[in-house]
């Protein structure tokens, strides 16, 4: 079977912000496949649904208490079923986010395994005794705050959880508990889901020795100090073992026997997260995809997005990444990279050129379509325990997770009829669905248009990449295939640029995609945030790009 995710376009559904259909302020199947007709008519390739299995709901539904349970606030297994049917029906792929390196603490297995030292689950998390003072057995912090090590007194022991204290790790060096997980993943592989994004997946092994992560080098050379204690370490011990790479070849052989499955990997290490992408994708006997955050940060600059590029198919020539600019963990990218540009509508539509002519595979976050930028929330309306805990300083991720706007009108804009469980905001109201679909020059309007021209153009989801060396803020490559070669050029930057295009045929034109540019002979001009295309046939002369 071809592989369809290998430059594919993933839409990202947080089900609870998407649409409610019982009007109880929360999102659900129902809502989502009432707006399965919006999803398609982006002209994506899959929808990746965040977490909807059973859960207490302290992390939003990172914290399984049933991982074959649809949660009863989202539906049941019928709508689930009901979805995924009515999604390829509309030519949708579907996959679903997998979180395994941790249970809720409500899981039946922890239940039993926190009982004694002698149960049949006793070794199916991470325990460990104290040190001889009583502190925790090692340094490691969770990334939530405080130590990665909570007291339990019925074993006398300490288990490790690298988020709340109510998410405990599971312990993949236990065979049985890896076997357990491709049991669960064949369960949804078998009732027809088309993969999954695997939540953490470099968290799932830890150093069994618990040696002391080594203080962060770079904290005292690039920051002058850390909102939260977690940045001060290295993680060399508590994630990214190499352990990791046998049972992700686990997860392969399994996923090889249903064609067409597919899975996407979260890497989130500091130190080493393009790496670990290639390391994970390469060989084609691991993971499909990784994503990692070097993307979803504050860093916008031509160097930054060229060596993160450059480094992972070095690294991996075979390997695959993901790309995205925003998701459900971080401030949306309309509001991270607001300072570099002067109109959000220029920002907005460079983003998605960018992303979606870039090598890899593509996931768009939703919202992301309506140039929706984060919502500013006060702490009382706060759900996010990691905004709770470092406010204000780290405002959490509720900013990003806030309703879909659909309809014209107040808010909440028809997300439900009901109180939404995050407010809609005055900022998001006035991008909300139904005004841009009736406006041909809305940032709506725009990402159709983009998504139907890259699939126009085969080079842009299979091709190879070049870079070109060129000054800040000018980003410049080449994307190349059987079928020719797109020159990409981006002006990063509210300034106006003008690039030097050296052997670009006479009368060659830029491509009606390009925007806030222009091209007087062999000289194009770059307005604020703007970009230019240019498509050249196979037999065509390579051209070079040089800052004028």
């Amino acid at each position: 079977m071809q592989e369809w995710w290998r430059g594919a376009v993933i839409y990202q559904v947080y089900p609870r912000s998407f649409q409610d259909s019982n009007g109880d302020g929360i999102g659900d199947l129902p809502g989502i496949i009432n707006r399965l007709d919006h999803i398609a008519s982006l002209g994506v390739d899959c929808i990746w649904l965040s977490p909807i299995t059973q859960s207490p709901q302290a992390d939003m539904g990172y914290d399984v208490s049933d991982y074959t349970e649809i949660d009863r606030i989202f539906g049941s297994l019928q709508d689930f079923d009901s979805l995924v049917e009515q999604a390829h029906a509309r030519g949708l792929k579907v996959i679903m986010d997998l979180v395994i390196s941790h249970s809720s603490d409500q899981h039946p297995w922890f239940q039993e395994s926190r009982l004694s030292r002698t149960n049949r689950r006793a070794d199916w998390y991470v325990w460990a005794d104290a040190l001889k003072d009583g502190s925790p057995p090692n340094n490691w912090p969770a990334v939530f705050g405080g130590r990665a090590w909570e007291w339990n007194p019925t074993r006398g022991q300490y288990y490790l959880h690298n988020f709340l204290a109510s998410q405990p790790d599971l312990n993949f060096h236990n065979r049985e508990v890896q076997d357990q997980m491709l049991d669960i993943m064949r369960f949804w592989l078998e009732r027809g889901i088309d993969g999954f994004r695997m939540d953490t997946v470099n968290y799932y092994f830890h150093d069994s020795k618990l040696r002391n992560n080594p203080p962060n080098r770079e904290l005292g050379e690039h920051l002058p100090y850390a909102v939260n204690p977690y940045d001060m370490q290295e993680h060399k011990y508590s994630k990214s073992q190499p352990e990791n790479v046998a049972f992700l070849k686990r997860v392969r052989a399994l996923l090889d026997k249903f064609p067409g499955a597919t899975t996407v990997g979260e890497v989130g290490d500091s130190h080493k997260s393009v790496p670990l992408m290639a390391e994970y994708t390469s060989g084609g006997d691991k993971l499909h995809m990784c994503y990692s955050f070097d993307f979803l940060g504050h860093e916008f600059t031509a160097a930054h997005f060229r060596t993160r590029i450059e480094q992972f198919f070095k690294a991996g020539p075979d390997g695959w990444p993901c790309w995205s600019f925003s998701n459900h963990d971080v401030p949306r990218h309309m509001t991270r990279w607001a300072p570099h540009s002067l109109n959000a509508a220029d920002l907005g539509r460079q983003a998605a050129a960018l992303v979606l002519s870039l090598k890899g595979s593509v996931c768009l976050y939703q919202g992301e379509e309506l140039g929706l930028p984060e919502t500013d929330l006060l702490f009382e309306e706060l759900t996010d325990p990691r905004g709770m805990r470092f406010w204000p300083e780290d405002k959490g991720r509720d900013g990003c997770r806030t309703p879909i706007p659909w309809d014209a009108g107040e808010a909440p804009n028809g997300f439900t009829t009901g109180r939404p469980w995050l407010p809609v905001k005055p900022a998001q109201s006035a991008l909300n669905v139904a005004g841009q679909n009736a406006d041909p020059d809305s940032t709506l309007a725009f990402y159709r248009r983009i998504l139907a021209w890259r699939r126009t153009h085969a080079m842009l989801a299979h091709g190879d990449i070049e870079f070109f060396r060129t000054a800040e803020p000018i980003l410049a490559f080449r994307r190349l295939g059987e079928t020719g070669a797109i020159t990409c050029v981006f002006n990063l930057s509210p300034e106006p640029r003008k690039v030097t295009l050296t052997g670009l045929p006479e009368g060659a034109p830029l491509d009606p995609m390009s925007h806030n540019a222009t091209l007087t002979r062999r000289t194009v001009s770059l307005g604020a945030n703007g970009y230019a295309f240019l498509a050249l046939p196979p037999d065509a002369p390579a051209i070079k790009v040089r800052s004028a």
